[in-house]
């Protein structure tokens, strides 16, 4: 049987969105084996990592007006022939600038993919089968940084890294005409004039902020520099707040925080994915440099969080009818922090098989939680003001990630230096977990303020019927 076109879209954007995912986490295992290559060392490449998270700060906010002002179909397909040719300029780059250089280009692709992909989806399937479809879209974030490292040593171990690249341009060219053929070009009929004042006090904020935030307690930048980094990225912050109230049609429209739905969507789901953030970096430091294990080996033990979070995918919607937005997002952060915190327990003498127990549950709530905070956000959103939302909520979510990386990374420093060792162990890494759990915790105080029927549209079940004539399912006058 046929899929029909609600069902064929979020397949596309979720294969569009796991392919960027992955790519972000898979090279950090093949940095020595590049660095060898192009005559350089692994420190060095860490310019690379630092691009790709630039690009991203830059260009996530300008995706929302690209898309209503030349179409979201346009700006996706273009998005993934960018991401492809980045891809291939990382595979034989010959050069550290060369390297750096490709990984800017694919940030700049990425950028465009994530919001504009999730704006496909709002502006393409029924409300009423939202849930279900971000589920599906979901699932990319969740896996991609948990399968990239173990995958990226593979490839490099019994390749070669540049494979790591060139596996993306069958992947791009199959996305590029799926999404030509099957994803409408649906824009605003009146898009906002381009705010370029917004836009660049935006930018210096973003870029101030995550990628001061990202090497803060890393000792890859001095830390006055990365001091100065964040503070200059929290003033712009603050002056495009003011400006942005006196502006109509500034490129992120903060006035969006009014709706409840929208507010517990993307202002919990900050503070929830400061922790769950921490966790793809924290567990694979702990599992190889506190606990001996090499990197195929620590992967694998990661792997079962995405294999908890691909169980949740079948059930998150049943659950959310069953039990609604605003008491299911609140339990389940409860229970997601537990499984953070849980972590703070292994060590030497824990079996596998219980780091593979608490991982498979961990993967199940986080996923629950992923799914319901990213379609109760758009639960009372028109259609016009889609674009702002997605880009909002891409800027958000990359902020949190990086300010989780950050905490985890100060809190591991911290013990450290307070323990005065002078290597990384297993009792380093504890605390921090239970930093970040207290922290991923906290967002269920967002929650619990939700009205009780919060949501509750997109959880009715609708019959099926076509859309109306002229208009995309996600259009449909409510």
């Amino acid at each position: 049987m046929p899929l029909s076109r609600e069902r064929l879209v979020p397949l596309i954007v979720a294969v569009a969105l796991f392919m960027e995912n992955m790519d972000s986490t898979v090279i950090a295992t093949a940095l020595p084996a590049i660095a060898a290559d192009i005559g350089t060392n692994p420190l060095a490449l860490k310019l690379a990592v630092t691009s790709y998270l630039l690009a991203l700060a830059v260009f996530i906010p300008i995706s929302g007006w690209m898309a209503d002002r030349f179409g979201a179909r346009t700006i996706f397909s273009s998005a993934i022939v960018v991401f492809v040719l980045g891809s291939v300029g990382c595979a034989f780059a010959g050069a550290l600038w060369h390297f750096v250089l490709a990984r800017f280009i694919q940030g700049m692709g990425g950028a465009m993919m994530t919001p504009v992909g999730r704006l496909v989806l709002v502006r393409t399937v029924d409300k009423s089968k939202l849930v279900d479809a971000m589920a599906l879209v979901t699932m990319p974030a969740l896996i991609g940084p948990l399968i990239g490292p173990p995958l990226g040593g593979a490839i490099t171990t019994y390749a070669s890294w540049p494979w790591i690249f060139i596996i993306n341009v069958p992947i791009g060219v199959l996305g590029f005409f799926m999404v030509r053929r099957y994803v409408e070009n649906v824009r605003a009929e009146a898009p906002d004039p381009f705010d370029f004042i917004g836009m660049t006090l935006v930018a210096v904020a973003v870029t101030g902020l995550a990628f001061g935030l990202s090497v803060l307690g890393l000792g890859f930048l001095p830390r006055p520099l990365v001091l100065a980094l964040i503070a200059l990225g929290a003033a712009a912050a603050v002056a495009y707040v003011l400006y942005a109230r006196r502006t109509p049609t500034a490129v992120i429209d903060l006035t969006l925080f009014r709706l409840p739905t929208f507010r517990a969507g993307v202002a919990g789901g900050f503070v929830f994915r400061i922790g769950a953030g921490a966790l793809p970096f924290l567990l694979p430091l702990l599992l190889q440099l506190g606990l001996g294990m090499t990197p195929f080996q620590s992967g694998l033990i990661t792997f079962s969080t995405a294999i908890g979070a691909i169980t949740m995918k079948a059930i998150a919607a049943r659950i959310l009818r069953r039990f609604g937005f605003p008491r299911t997002l609140t339990v389940n952060a409860l229970l997601a922090a537990a499984t953070l915190g849980a972590c703070a327990t292994f060590g030497p003498g824990t079996p596998i098989w219980v780091m593979v127990a608490v991982l498979l549950v961990g993967g199940l709530f986080r996923s629950l939680q992923f799914t319901s905070m990213n379609t109760i956000a758009f639960a009372e959103l028109e259609s016009r003001r889609m674009s702002h939302a997605t880009s909002l909520a891409s800027v958000s979510q990359q902020l949190a990630i990086s300010t989780g990386v950050a905490v985890g990374a100060l809190a591991v420093e911290a013990v450290l230096g307070f323990q005065h060792h002078p290597t990384l162990s297993a009792p380093d890494f504890p605390p921090a977990f239970v930093i970040v759990a207290c922290i991923a915790a906290a967002s269920a105080l967002f929650f619990a303020w939700l009205p009780a029927d919060a949501g509750k549209e997109l959880t009715v079940r609708s019959p099926e019927s076509p859309p109306e004539a002229g208009k995309p399912a996600g259009q449909r006058d409510a």
